[in-house]
């Protein structure tokens, strides 16, 4: 039961109707108690007045009604605040529909435009489409290549194209909002990312695609995709796989060359015997020397073909000399252990070998660089003890339900854990501030944010005065100081604890969110790189987050110096000189200190091959360290010429939008303004309040008591 006290509009409102202003409906409304108690304290205020008035005095009766109405009034709003009832505030806020405009910002588009398509005009077109929607609508201006970016672009320099991540991050940023339409001035061409028609079905907007580039086929050599392992073993042959394709040049031959470091590895002619040839060539090449060997695949231009960027691509593979061997050992089957395997693997510089404590006898721990006990200890094993205590193997603890935390804490004292009871909690992972050991990437720090918990024993928890903790814990929405990875090097050994298990939840959620394991893969290789680094005790050490950087991707590296006592320290400068070997250029930078080591972020650098030489000095000693890493040029924008329209009528229908030519850019804001589902709408916002909080109502109270008295007064009745 409600009593309505102010109402300013009617708030049943046509939504088209609407302009830009809010409307506000009062009413008082009760809590726990029943509204019947309204004519009770009614009841008690007329008899309140009643009692006092009732006997006669030296008054008129009109001034003595008078009195006794405004006592009644009184004494019911003074009893109704007893009651304890509610004012319910309503507010009904307009929203005008948000058009959002997304620009394609890929090379491709003016690399393969039709010769009648004049950028400068469709540039200006773009930039007035928010004048010409005017007022009615709030317009939002974006442009994307393999992110998006707020405003629009004229350069038109992506290296990629991820249209679903684009329409996936303008859900995200404006969901529970009226969305009114998305347009997008795209080729439909994409090389990053999922199938963009599968993201749009979750923005519930209509779709205006803006039909870019060209879909006629014209005379054009290409490399449209080379398939290769990244990482290859001294001695051994290896396979690269090119896709090379040829259109409007039936009866041409293709010649195709493989160089390395202006050496002919390879060279094929290929016969075009249709007008969209596609052959897919298989070459195999050797691996000779160690080391990030560059690889150029062309194609030979033919005559008035369309573009000749396309004709070429550069691979980069790593030869490496032996892999390094990991063991992973383990109680019991458990999910965790095939995706570590896994994601280590990944890295072809490690070979990991997954094995049962009860099978531990079939191998020799010596063969070793890095073992992993996964939910056990190496006291669970005889001989896997004797093995730790007489060797320096770096050791990587994961606690788990299984774990017995009693040996757990006696062998590592990385992270300890104090447990009452034998059940595990949810915990969910907080990167650290202040880690030094080895950077990872800030995308890779942002979805460990937001990954799902992991199961860590239940327990307080804490770490050894020189281990350096890379995640905490998070319970429930409360960040704690707990460790939950932790790194130490200590008495010559390096350990690594991990207080948790479900690994898997990881690996899931991360290639459900954003199609790859790319954060995971980091963690684990940076993490393994520097536990079984430095073996050898090497004083000075340099060394890339990768050996391959993607062009546009930010550089890092990270340096180590040790003192004469094998102490990591950063007292010293460390000054490091970058050569791109290509244009013969120099880059000079000075690390930053962080904790104990030193890091540095060298920003984005021009695609080539780097060498560095860095040098540090120690009291007498000069320290140099040197070795390379490659920034590998991306090609992908010019691999497909002919522009997806066909992509572009399935967003629109799917949708409720409609595909638009460059020419039909005049009629875009006419189509928005005719379509019925783009309009305003009316969100109301509801507010509960206390009336005694209300002044107002004291106000009116005194009032009333102040004019009885003062009528009283002045008829001069005591």
């Amino acid at each position: 039961m409600g009593c309505y006290v102010l109402l300013s509009v009617n708030h049943h409102l046509v939504l088209n109707s609407i302009t830009a202003y809010s409307s506000l409906l009062f009413s008082i409304t009760w809590g726990q108690v029943s509204g019947w108690w309204t004519p009770v304290c009614l009841l008690v205020g007329v008899l309140y007045a009643w009692l006092m008035y009732r006997q006669p005095v030296n008054l008129s009766d009109k001034v003595r009604y008078l009195l006794a109405v405004l006592r009644a009034i009184a004494i019911f709003l003074i009893a109704f605040l007893l009651v304890s009832p509610l004012i319910k505030t309503v507010t009904y806020q307009p929203q005008k529909p948000l058009v959002l405009i997304a620009q394609d910002n890929s090379s491709s588009i003016t690399t393969f435009k039709p010769k009648a398509f004049d950028v400068n005009q469709f540039n200006k077109q773009i930039a007035a489409l928010k004048g010409l929607l005017g007022s009615d609508y709030d317009v939002r201006e974006f442009h994307f290549d393999r992110n998006l970016h707020t405003g629009l672009n004229t350069a038109y320099n992506g290296k990629q194209t991820n249209i679903a991540s684009a329409i996936k991050q303008l859900n995200e940023r404006f969901v529970n909002q009226n969305i009114g339409a998305l347009i997008l001035p795209t080729d439909g061409l994409y090389n990053q990312g999922a199938d963009p028609q599968y993201e749009a079905r979750n923005l519930k907007t209509s779709i205006y695609p803006i039909a870019l580039g060209d879909t006629v086929p014209r005379r054009d050599l290409l490399i449209g995709n080379v398939n290769y392992n990244k990482t290859a073993f001294l001695g051994n042959d290896f396979i690269v796989e090119v896709l090379a394709e040829a259109y409007q040049s039936q009866g041409e031959n293709m010649r195709l060359t493989v160089t390395e470091g202006g050496r002919l590895s390879h060279t094929q002619n290929i016969a075009v015997n249709s007008q969209s040839f596609r052959k897919t060539v298989s070459l195999k090449l050797h691996a000779d020397r160690k080391g990030v060997h560059q690889y150029s695949i062309k194609l030979a231009p033919v005559s008035n073909e369309l573009s000749v960027q396309n004709n070429e691509e550069t691979i980069y593979i790593e030869v490496l000399d032996a892999r390094q061997k990991i063991l992973l050992v383990y109680n019991s089957p458990h999910p965790d252990v095939s995706v570590i395997k896994q994601l280590v693997e990944h890295n072809k510089n490690y070979e990991l070998k997954a094995v049962q404590a009860n099978d531990i006898n079939t191998v020799k721990p010596t063969d070793y660089g890095l073992i992993i006990l996964y939910q056990l200890t190496a006291g669970d094993n005889l001989a896997l003890r004797i093995f730790a205590a007489q060797s320096k193997v770096p050791l990587w603890y994961i606690a788990g339900a299984q774990s017995n935390l009693d040996d757990f804490n006696q062998e590592q004292s990385t992270i300890r854990i104090i447990a009452g009871r034998t059940d595990v909690q949810e915990e969910f992972a907080v990167p650290a501030t202040g880690f030094s050991l080895f950077t990872l990437s800030d995308s890779t720090l942002s979805k460990l944010n937001k990954f799902p918990p992991l199961l860590a024993p239940f327990g307080n928890y804490g770490s050894a005065a020189g281990a350096s903790v890379l995640l905490k814990q998070k319970i429930g929405s409360v960040s704690t100081t707990y460790p939950l990875l932790a790194f130490q090097d200590a008495d010559g050994r390096r350990t690594a604890a991990l207080a948790g298990e479900g690994i898997w939840r990881w690996n899931l959620a991360e290639f459900d969110e954003y199609g790859s394991h790319a954060a995971l893969e980091e963690l684990f290789s940076q993490s393994i790189q520097y536990l079984t680094a430095n073996a050898n005790r090497q004083r000075f050490r340099v060394y890339p987050a990768k050996n391959v950087f993607d062009e546009g991707e930010n550089i890092l590296l990270n340096a180590e110096l040790y003192n004469d006592a094998l102490q990591l320290i950063n007292t010293p400068d460390v000054n490091i000189t970058l050569k791109n070997t290509a244009i013969n250029k120099n880059y000079s930078f000075l690390f930053s200190r962080s904790g104990q080591s030193y890091q540095l972020n060298a920003g984005i650098l021009p695609a080539g091959t780097y060498s560095y030489s860095a040098v540090s000095k120690l009291g007498r000693q000069t320290f140099n360290a040197k070795g390379q890493f490659t920034v590998r040029a991306l090609n992908l924008e010019s691999r497909q010429s002919s522009a997806n329209h066909q992509l572009l009528y399935t967003l629109a229908k799917q949708s409720g939008g409609q595909v638009l030519q460059p020419s039909q850019m005049g009629q875009l804001a006419d189509l928005i303004r005719k379509n019925d589902n783009i309009k305003t709408v009316v969100y109301d916002d509801q507010q509960y309040t206390d009336l005694v909080d209300s002044k107002w109502f004291f106000v009116l109270i005194l009032a009333l008591l102040s004019t009885e008295w003062f009528l009283r007064k002045r008829e001069g009745e005591v």
